[in-house]
């Protein structure tokens, strides 16, 4: 099947099979490998991506069920022309990324809950987050990036 998406801004025309997955398409097909292969069974967050502006974990999501969408990864956070969005560069200062490997999908969700409009509140954005998981228990250092930037975007 043909499959026609815009990833990051940039459009895509990608043959794929039935059975792939969003995750295969855009670390094998397309080379964004940014998104983790984790869990593979939609439990751990790591392959969280946007697709029309809400998270989805990408591994369980059928790329031929996203034809025509519109599609953010981690490398996409930042926007045209620049290194990093004021999200990951919160990462960096608090110490947010340790091993790395949860970082792509805890920094897709977290964006989705502040352009949702989450408050800068501590419990609320531990709820959002818990369907991403930090195998180095990290939380407290993503929790306190989040809440920086919830409150300055806010």
């Amino acid at each position: 099947m043909k499959l026609s998406l815009t990833i990051n801004g940039d459009p895509y025309r990608e043959n794929v099979e039935s059975t792939q997955t969003l995750l295969g398409v855009l670390r094998d097909d397309i080379g964004l490998t940014g998104t983790k292969w984790g869990c593979l069974t939609g439990d751990c967050g790591s392959c969280t991506v946007l697709v029309d502006g809400r998270t989805v974990v990408s591994c369980l999501q059928l790329a031929a069920q996203v034809d025509g969408s519109t599609i953010i990864t981690v490398e996409g956070l930042a926007g045209r022309g620049r290194t990093m969005s004021d999200l990951q560069d919160a990462f960096v200062r608090h110490g947010a990324a340790q091993c790395g490997f949860c970082t792509p999908g805890m920094l897709v969700a977290a964006e989705q809950l502040i352009r949702d409009g989450i408050e800068a509140d501590e419990k609320a954005i531990r709820e959002g987050l818990s369907g991403n998981l930090c195998r180095c228990t990290g939380y407290n250092k993503i929790i306190d990036a989040v809440v920086e930037i919830a409150a300055t975007r806010g």
